[in-house]
């Protein structure tokens, strides 16, 4: 677990090279539409102010989106004392604990790192786990806390807004605004330049689903680790694959932050999901029961 960890923060650096690659293109296509090269300065500065102010907000946006409610331990004794414990366990602060009033079982961890992490459960998971499964299901949340995938998560979710936000301005710049005095520009270079502006969107999704996938991986180790009952976590990975249903108010955008996909199932949903299949999961930690 502990190289996956050390594997997960080299790729983490890749990762954020390539988004910053994919928002230099970018800046290159609108420098050479426009025929000044500062214009690509601009553009990479613009998308991290961007990344920087979605990084710092991303928590609040993610309770607003889900509906999720800050509760203390009278509200709900059994859950908090569960968060607390594993706290105390793993020598992290206690976050800040939600719940969610939706039917549907599932769980998320959001925040910029361990000092203002949130920890968050829907009452149908809350209600169809026992002790041991809940346990385990908020370990794997406090796992992505400890591991700092929170923040890779926050920071891959404001450059792919970033991105997203820059290709649909550019686009209708190219189409209906900026210099209309294309005679001196190639055609091959700006059918270049269109071409990187469909692919960018499409590849920084695809680079935000490998990240998501891995650290559930991770996430799922670690709950094993801290318990040291992988039994526990195989069983709650069971129950959501059997009585897994859509939540009530779903969004992309917070997706990937959840233990399983919130979404309505369908051909898209699927193809770019951010959770690797339920079944994998169980049969990695089982593969490497003996090894926690």
């Amino acid at each position: 677990m502990y190289k996956a960890i050390a594997d997960n923060k080299r790729n983490t650096v890749l990762i954020m090279a390539v988004f910053v690659g994919i928002i230099s293109a970018i800046g290159w296509v609108v420098s050479y539409f426009y025929g000044d090269t500062n214009i690509a300065y601009f553009v990479v500065v613009g998308a991290a102010l961007y990344a920087w102010i979605q990084y710092y907000i991303a928590d609040k946006l993610t309770i607003a989106m889900t509906g999720a409610r800050e509760i203390q331990k009278r509200d709900n004794p059994r859950f908090y004392r569960i968060v607390e414990n594993l706290a105390i366990t793993t020598g992290m602060q206690t976050p800040n604990v939600y719940i969610i009033d939706d039917a549907a079982p599932n769980a998320f961890a959001t925040g910029r790192d361990p000092k203002h992490a949130i920890v968050a459960a829907t009452t149908g998971l809350i209600d169809m786990m026992d002790d041991n499964e809940l346990e385990a299901v908020m370990a794997h949340e406090m796992g992505h806390v400890k591991n700092y995938d929170i923040r890779v998560s926050m920071i891959t979710f404001g450059l792919v807004s970033a991105i997203g936000f820059l290709t649909d301005i550019v686009l209708r710049m190219m189409f209906y605004g900026g210099d209309r005095d294309s005679e001196d520009k190639s055609p091959v270079m700006m059918i270049i330049g269109i071409i990187v502006l469909i692919l960018a969107p499409i590849i920084a999704v695809v680079v935000q689903m490998a990240v998501s996938r891995q650290r559930e991986y991770l996430a799922d180790a670690t709950s094993a680790m801290t318990t040291r009952h992988p039994d526990s976590m195989i069983s709650a990975l069971e129950k959501l694959k059997t009585n897994g249903r859509p939540m009530k108010r779903q969004n992309t955008a917070s997706a990937h932050l959840y233990i399983t996909n919130p979404l309505k199932p369908g051909f898209f949903a699927k193809l770019f999901s951010t959770h690797p299949p339920l079944d994998d999961r169980i049969a990695r930690l089982r593969k490497n029961a003996n090894k926690f």
